[in-house]
């Protein structure tokens, strides 16, 4: 494991790494380690070393290999097909630097291309297009620890909270330059580990020709993005992440690829990895080209990448984009705009398949990586394995709980009264998948303002939302997903071409914001809140006082604890306010987003004892005082103090 390239020995007659079983495999669409094959490999051939190159290009009339070794001469290195009617075109060159920019030049009649290696492990730094030869591999992992104990980390009992990163804009040197991976190494770790975020989720680091695509439009699906380093400056990027007990997911794109004449369209000539005809192989709302999910080599290039990064770079899970753009056949398309599958339906079938297949193929590889798709809709089993219909996904963005509850938190609190089903709506279905609640970079940019401004009121009531917000997040049942800037409350809109605002964070209001963000995620650690897929795990105390927009429930470990976690969506402290325990006996605040500490009015609770008194079918209840827009969050001291 942990290899980028590994040198392969040949006989001085053999010029290819494809066995008979190889190709079968290829052909069928379940060669998940083409990476191993394709591309440029590190070969020593008879007693000479270099690069044995592989591509797919089954329309091509010829191929050839150009670079600055040949002057970029389009003729002088033909390569050969293989007689098997693979499609795979081979040739060994002797002698090949690494760092050495090459492309694939493709023909087909009139056709003809420079087209950058598919496979590449290594690419160079946009706006420049051409593949480079990659580096013999010396990087060397010290992250056993992690990897041995990873399942322990990633299982459905452990507390999971994501902190969401753009590599191009979480901080910049002087001079808005880009940190490298190197440099993020030194301080992305610790800042994740200080703060408790169990795990960072990437935004798409394969290489991408345009930086304003956040990574979502990629040319290198092999290839860690160049404008940051190396591909093993990229691994001891995440193997500090590793060492500081920090999991690492990234953003993967499956769904559609840009146009870019160097890329995957029309590679060879003819539609190879996209469907030729527009109604499915068009996306008309990004302007990119559709994998074709029904073509076996297709499924197999996408399932190899999936798992190259899992085993070249010790990667823990995959967050697939735009799952629900795969799903239906007419997603952001109007009548006549797309083809029914076979039984009429809009189901993409091919997409079902897609998944059940790479699920299967991950969890078989990698049983403690974790799988996590963006889907939007409420396409039923999406975290249901495929042996029992489902999709096989491990978790699911639970985008329906991210919208009403910002929807809820828009409302002057003068009218949240008319709107408390947003928030209770969502515990009718929160066990239905394995949910993340995610708060990510789509919600702080083109002009939906950052989630501090998205509260309503004066400043100190947008403060107070927000620890709310947060608050009411953490305690909800699922993994939790924050984007950066969020955890200090930053004020404008996320920009990718500049780093975070980061001297707001030392802001009063805004260190408050960050140091409640730490304690909630090492309150994620609790018994009562670390389980969040478990049913037995949740139980309302009262969802229906609307008059007062207050409401309040029980979250429970399997080991018999449990916390009382109470919201006050309004900004009047509330006196006396009698609630019923599940318990008699005494209680204190473990937690409470109004303290000071935070940037609170500091209004508490000192020592609490219930009385004999019934409340919401309990016989035990207490007085409280609840702070003004804040949670409340109890724990249960026993019967004597």
């Amino acid at each position: 494991m942990g290899k980028t390239n590994t040198k392969h020995i040949l006989s001085a007659d053999a010029a290819s790494l494809f066995s008979d079983f190889d190709i079968e495999l290829f052909k069928g669409g379940v060669h998940y380690r083409l990476y191993e094959k394709m591309g440029a490999q590190r070969v020593t051939k008879g007693n000479a070393e270099g690069i044995l190159f592989s591509v797919w290009a089954p329309g091509a009339g010829s191929v050839s290999v150009a670079g600055d070794f040949n002057g970029w001469d389009k003729n002088a290195h033909p390569m050969h097909a293989r007689w098997d009617s693979s499609g795979i075109w081979e040739l060994f060159v002797p002698d090949l630097a690494p760092g050495t920019p090459y492309k694939f030049i493709v023909r087909n009649g009139d056709f003809e291309a420079e087209k950058s290696d598919p496979f590449a492990f290594q690419c160079e730094v946009p706006p420049r297009t051409a593949s480079l030869i990659p580096a013999a591999d010396t990087f060397r992992w010290t992250d056993k620890k992690w990897m041995q104990e990873r399942h322990l980390k990633q299982n459905e009992h452990a507390p999971l909270s994501i902190y969401e990163v753009h590599l191009g804009s979480w901080k910049r040197k002087d001079g808005n330059e880009f940190l490298s991976y190197r440099d993020m190494a030194g301080e992305l770790p610790a800042y994740c580990r200080e703060m408790g975020f169990t795990h960072v989720e990437l935004m798409p680091v394969m290489e991408h020709p345009f930086y304003g695509s956040w990574g979502y439009q990629q040319t290198g699906y092999f290839a860690p993005g160049s404008r940051f380093g190396t591909p093993q400056d990229f691994m001891h990027l995440i193997n500090e992440l590793h060492k500081a007990g920090i999991g690492v997911i990234l953003d993967w794109v499956p769904s559609h690829f840009p146009t870019d004449a160097h890329g995957l369209q029309y590679f060879d000539g003819t539609h190879l990895y996209e469907h030729s005809d527009p109604r499915k192989g068009f996306h008309p709302d990004w302007q990119s080209s559709i994998f074709n999910l029904g073509r076996n080599e297709v499924r197999a290039f996408l399932i190899s990448n999936a798992l190259y990064w899992l085993d070249r770079f010790h990667v823990d899970g995959l967050r697939v984009d735009a799952v629900a753009s795969m799903l239906y056949l007419d997603y952001s398309r109007k009548e006549g705009e797309w083809i029914p599958n076979e039984f009429g339906g809009r189901e993409n079938l091919e997409s079902v398949q897609f998944f059940r297949q790479l699920n299967d193929a991950v969890h078989a590889s990698y049983p403690d990586v974790l799988t996590i798709a963006e889907e939007s809709t409420a396409w039923p089993g999406v975290t249901q394995p495929a042996s029992a219909g489902g999709l096989g996904f491990d978790r699911k963005w639970m985008m329906g709980w991210m919208h009403d509850t910002l929807l809820y938190f828009a409302q002057d609190p003068v009218y949240r009264s008319y709107h408390q089903e947003l928030l209770t709506f969502s515990i009718i279905y929160t066990y239905s998948e394995k949910f993340i609640l995610p708060f990510s970079h789509d919600e702080v940019v083109h002009g939906k303002h950052s989630l501090l401004r998205k509260m309503p009121g004066d400043e100190w009531q947008q403060f107070a939302n927000l620890r709310l917000l947060f608050g009411y997040m953490a305690a909800h049942p699922g993994g939790k997903l924050l984007f950066m800037g969020d955890e200090f409350g930053q004020s404008g809109e996320w920009r990718h071409d500049y780093s975070l605002d980061w001297h707001e964070a030392s802001g009063d209001k805004n260190k408050g914001v960050q140091q409640l963000v730490k304690d909630l995620n090492h309150l994620g650690n609790h018994p009562a809140l670390a389980d969040n897929y478990n049913p037995s795990g949740f139980e309302w105390i009262d969802f229906s006082d609307r008059d007062n927009c207050v409401i309040s429930w029980l979250r429970k470990g399997t080991n018999g604890s449990f916390l009382v976690c109470i919201f006050n969506f309004t900004p009047v402290v509330r006196r006396n306010y009698r609630l019923g325990m599940p318990e008699a006996g005494y209680y204190t605040e473990l937690l409470n987003t109004d303290a000071a500490v935070y940037g609170g009015s500091d209004v508490h609770n000192t020592q609490l004892e219930t009385a004999p008194f019934a409340r919401h079918g309990r016989t035990h209840s207490l007085s409280l005082t609840l702070p003004p827009l804040a949670t409340l969050v109890l724990e249960y001291k026993g019967p004597n103090f």
